[in-house]
């Protein structure tokens, strides 16, 4: 048997990619099902804890008023809240509501239930996974 040559950088980002189109191809569907939209759906997953609304610009990577309109219709539905942060009157925190939060609960566990790879890793290829991708995205 011939040995197989590791894989480049370039063919490890190409995987990658490939990797993450599938995930949020599934996500959306996901999303879709509950009547959101991609955004929508990647702002509630977010939201594990009350976020200025410029931080949830900044990890979505849009601009701020996009996040006004997704905060808008959100809110609208019942998913979120807006509260005034107790340290500074102008920034306004984005809080998920119960409702929310069931809902986030439901995107979880369809994504989980359609993405068995992860479920069929032991627990040191789980561990090895999440220090591989620590190391590849620093800063997530």
């Amino acid at each position: 048997m011939t040995p197989t040559a590791p894989p480049t950088p370039a063919q490890l980002m190409d995987q990658l990619a490939q990797a993450a189109a599938g995930y949020y191809r599934s996500f959306a569907a996901v999303a879709a099902e509950r009547g959101l939209t991609l955004m929508q759906g990647k702002m509630l997953s977010l939201l594990r804890r009350p976020m200025p609304m410029r931080t949830l610009a900044d990890l979505l990577a849009c601009d701020a008023s996009n996040v006004t309109g997704i905060v808008d219709r959100l809110e609208a539905r019942g998913l979120v809240s807006r509260e005034t942060a107790p340290a500074d009157r102008r920034i306004k925190n984005v809080t998920l509501t119960e409702e929310g939060e069931d809902t986030v609960r439901q995107i979880r566990a369809e994504l989980m239930s359609s993405l068995t790879g992860l479920e069929g890793l032991d627990e040191e290829e789980r561990i090895t996974f999440q220090r591989l991708l620590a190391r590849v995205f620093p800063a997530a």
